[in-house]
């Protein structure tokens, strides 16, 4: 028998994940895991069948790694890995069903998909020393050029310098 990585994914859910409606009612699948293997696994499928980018990185509290999926990359990824007549717990199997109901309310916006910050920013973001300016010269919000610049001088992330090039 051949190798299935949506059944396989289906059954590491199944294991560690979760399926379901968030507080505000938002639909989610998310996992939480030790491997970095599992996690970056499953974020490099989710991207292909989604088309939604995921880094994971693992939490300070208890060092594992915690994988979301919400509003329609969840509805997406729910439906492609519960596929009717799938071997799956019937309360996952319940659930990614009923997510496939959910549809985004006409007054919620899509956001944009984040951009990454460029070495090259960076470097304008450290000579200005100044969000405003950031700002205009990069055509970023001032509080994405507030927050990156704390982020550099307090070390949260490398700085330019410190990053190989080429990257």
């Amino acid at each position: 028998m051949e190798f299935s990585r949506r059944d396989y994914l289906r059954g590491i859910i199944d294991a560690d994940g979760s399926i379901g409606y968030t507080g505000q009612g938002l639909p989610f699948v998310s996992l939480t895991t030790a491997s970095a293997a599992v996690g970056a696994y499953l974020c490099r499928y989710a991207k292909v069948v989604t088309g939604a980018a995921r880094q994971i990185g693992r939490s300070a509290r208890d060092g594992v790694y915690n994988v979301v999926y919400t509003k329609e990359a969840a509805v997406q990824l729910a439906e492609h890995l519960y596929y009717p007549g799938c071997l799956s717990l019937a309360r996952k199997r319940t659930a990614a069903t009923s997510l496939a109901s959910w549809e985004r309310p006409a007054t919620m916006r899509v956001r944009p998909p984040g951009r990454r910050w460029k070495p090259w920013e960076d470097r304008v973001l450290l000579a200005l020393d100044d969000d405003t300016a950031s700002a205009a010269e990069l055509g970023r919000s001032k509080a994405s050029c507030s927050v990156r610049l704390w982020r550099l001088k307090t070390g949260q992330v490398p700085r330019p310098e410190d990053v190989p090039p080429g990257t």
